[in-house]
């Protein structure tokens, strides 16, 4: 479904990514793993097309998106949810997440920027805002204003909106970080959701390992913007170039081509 070839960026002297080449299918969760700098986030920038390769191509259904802007990219199916998070901060979670699922009618494309004069004639779009709500833990939010969200409800309202938009591949850069033990089971019990789904594809950039063996089927390692693993996570977890990098130390592969 997703194929990156040969993906790379520069910034001045400075390689952040080097030549990757990956390619991921429905009905897998992908865990992109590595140290601190490793250029993972980075990765996902240039996937979802917030900032512009160097070189390299990234490919969707076997159509070219390497030029599209994000928002085109997120239109043909990559759905990435921090894209999602300054949406109306102004209007209510349930009006954010309502807005997200009729943009996803069919028909809604032909519309333009008259949401609002049809926004009372959709019963069926506010029911399924609100089981979406329902689905993230967030009902008795629905009425709160986004802007005074505290952070662990921006982050289950980012998975909301990803959710209403229907997308192909769903991307989650550390979707737990900075939330209270009570609110990140209820992110991962929805990713592990959304794995049951074969038709989709799921990339996680994560660092909590316990996390990465129980959801992922395959893992990838990055280190200094290059892939050093690729494959099934025991043996991943386990090989000594995951060990030297989560160390800090060079693979054998670097420390040689040094």
């Amino acid at each position: 479904m997703l194929e990156t070839k040969d993906l790379t960026i520069r910034f001045g002297g400075h390689v952040a990514v080097s030549s990757v080449s990956c390619a991921f299918a429905p009905g897998t969760l992908t865990a992109i793993v590595g140290p601190n700098g490793a250029g993972k986030t980075t990765y996902f920038n240039l996937i979802s097309g917030q900032i512009p390769a160097s070189e390299g191509t990234v490919t969707l259904n076997g159509v070219d998106i390497s030029r599209h802007s994000a928002s085109s990219r997120a239109k043909a199916g990559l759905g990435r949810a921090f894209q999602l998070t300054n949406l109306f901060p102004n209007l209510s979670v349930l009006e954010n997440v309502r807005l997200a699922v009729q943009s996803m009618r069919s028909g809604a494309h032909r519309r333009g920027m008259n949401l609002w004069s049809i926004w009372s004639d959709h019963g069926a779009l506010t029911e399924r805002a609100r089981q979406i709500l329902q689905d993230v833990s967030m009902t008795a939010q629905a009425d709160v204003p986004v802007s005074s969200l505290p952070h662990g409800d921006q982050r289950k309202l980012e998975v909301a909106l990803l959710m209403a938009l229907e997308p192909q591949v769903f991307m989650f850069d550390e979707p737990t970080a900075g939330m209270s033990h009570d609110d990140a089971p209820v992110i991962l019990d929805l990713i592990r959701a959304l794995k049951k789904d074969k038709t989709k594809t799921i990339l996680l950039v994560e660092h909590k390992m316990d996390v990465v063996r129980e959801l992922a089927d395959r893992i990838i390692v990055l280190h200094n913007g290059q892939l050093v693993a690729d494959g099934d996570p025991a043996e991943v977890i386990a090989s000594p170039v995951v060990q030297q990098a989560y160390l800090g130390v060079a693979p054998e592969a670097t420390k040689e081509a040094a």
